[in-house]
């Protein structure tokens, strides 16, 4: 297992065919303010791939976007509405078809209400991770170990979240459920792009 840092695309065969685990790290939580500056992905067999963009980046990475359009491609997300938004509105590309990980907790986890990264891979796969890095400056010229070693952990679990979320939608009977709200989340992503962030436009009020 290996983490590798890459500045402004994907080298080209780097990755395996099928799904690939995809994260975003931002300047903050605003889509159309905060530059993405780094982007994850791993194809689930032991490596994960950093992709740090510099403030003055095109996005233009080839290699990379024509992983995230590839529509033969799962993307594996946790959080995906934003992760798809910072994707579609930096780099031009709806990164789908989609599944996603807190989505798919929320709908089986119903026993609890903490759906976070870290308490699902505890429960799931009796691991740990540390999540100390996750408000940090990731526009800055050099990107510390502590803060890569956190941006591979967030797609490093991620197909075998998969794998173990499949078998509970399954079990209770939520698969179709879980589909259509994972097919929706493109619309709602560009739904928080186009200003309606905070607005349930499926209200009556």
């Amino acid at each position: 297992m290996a983490v590798f840092f890459h500045e402004e695309d994907l080298p080209e065969g780097v990755l395996g065919t099928g799904a690939v685990a995809v994260d975003t790290e931002t300047m903050g939580l605003q889509t159309l303010r905060d530059r993405l500056c780094l982007l994850q992905i791993s194809d689930g067999n032991g490596d994960e791939h950093l992709v740090r963009f510099n403030p003055d980046s095109d996005y233009s990475a080839p290699n990379l976007k024509r992983i995230l359009a590839d529509p033969n491609r799962i993307k594996l997300y946790h959080f995906a509405r934003f992760d798809l938004a910072a994707i579609e509105y930096y780099m031009g590309v709806m990164a789908e078809p989609v599944f996603c990980t807190k989505i798919a907790s929320r709908l089986i986890r119903t026993y609890t209400d903490r759906h976070g990264l870290k308490e699902l891979v505890r429960e799931l796969l009796g691991q740990d991770i540390s999540k100390q890095q996750q408000s940090s400056d990731w526009g800055g010229p050099e990107l510390s170990d502590a803060q890569r070693d956190y941006a591979a952990s967030d797609v490093r679990f991620l197909h075998r979240l998969k794998d173990e979320l499949e078998i509970r939608l399954e079990r209770e009977g939520r698969t179709a459920m879980a589909q259509a709200c994972f097919d929706f989340l493109p619309h709602r992503a560009r739904l928080d792009i186009a200003g309606w962030p905070e607005t349930d436009i499926f209200a009556h009020a």
